[in-house]
């Protein structure tokens, strides 16, 4: 089963699952929650850690060295226990270290560190990759939270998410769960933009450049949630249509490319790790009242 891990101070205290790695609840010490509860009624994930690919592959099949392997949507890492490496009051690690299992599928040595850390009313994960095979290893990264829309006492009130760098970034979208490389408008104006449900009954809205490395999600005469990016060039917000949150999905890479074929290398924004090294990816979310 999995074990759940409490981390704690001041203004914050949040919960970490061993399954996935994955942030279970972000409250305030005046009782307020952030996080999504998982519902299944509408999506039963939190804030699941997406790795080795964003997004879907065609026909549940990566290609990799020109071998086929089957995949499913968002990776391996959501669905394996994780082992707590270290913990304290404010700050703990997990880990997922490649074995026989998760070779079959991604045949790759690696580890997978996702490390959470609480500072005064900031939450900062970061995810750590290594790459021990002696080769190269392609992947995507991202991460996958999802808060309440409304924001507790916000109800009925406009919700915004405002990019820090003002600008109005290309949209794209899904076919089929795959990414379309039709470029459409830009739903920002001046980085501004105001969330409504139809904005997602074609799905994510996804932003491959140009949103920057932070932005704010915040309701008129409410809290506010600011987010910093490291390593994380691409931006999607998701809702499960009629559902009572908003995924902030902050990615290295994404879904394969609609008629492009399987090969995890040639999919956008892959990550091609030389052999013996480590890259990082992260973000914070500041609480505001």
């Amino acid at each position: 089963m999995p074990s759940l891990t409490r981390l704690e101070n001041e203004q914050l205290t949040i919960e970490i699952s061993s399954l996935g790695a994955e942030l279970q609840s972000l409250v305030t010490k005046d009782g307020r929650s952030f996080l999504w509860n998982g519902d299944a009624t509408f999506w039963n994930g939190r804030s699941p850690i997406l790795f080795p690919i964003v997004g879907k592959a065609p026909d549940d099949t990566v290609q990799i060295d020109g071998k086929p392997y089957t995949m499913a949507q968002h990776g391996l890492a959501r669905r394996k226990d994780f082992a707590l490496t270290a913990a304290s009051a404010q700050s703990c690690c997990f880990m997922l270290t490649s074995n026989d299992e998760t070779k079959s599928v991604y045949p790759f040595d690696f580890s997978l560190a996702l490390t959470y850390q609480l500072a005064q009313n900031t939450l900062r994960v970061t995810a750590s990759v290594t790459n021990a095979s002696d080769n190269a290893m392609p992947y995507g990264i991202g991460f996958h939270p999802a808060f309440l829309w409304p924001l507790p006492g916000a109800e009925g009130k406009a919700h915004h998410i405002v990019l820090d760098n003002g600008a109005e970034p290309a949209l794209l979208r899904l076919s089929g769960g795959l990414l379309d490389q039709t470029t459409r408008p830009s739903p920002f104006t001046a980085g501004h933009l105001t969330l409504d449900a139809s904005q997602y009954v074609e799905d994510a809205m996804i932003f491959a450049q140009g949103a920057g490395t932070g932005l704010t999600y915040q309701a008129d005469g409410g809290p506010s949630l600011h987010f910093a990016f490291e390593n994380l060039p691409n931006l999607a917000l998701w809702q499960k249509p009629g559902a009572p949150f908003i995924c902030i999905e902050p990615w290295h890479g994404m879904a394969a490319q609609h008629g492009k074929g399987p090969a995890l290398k040639d999919r956008p924004y892959t990550v091609l790790l030389p052999a013996g090294e480590t890259a990082d990816y992260g973000f914070s979310v500041t609480v505001k009242a």
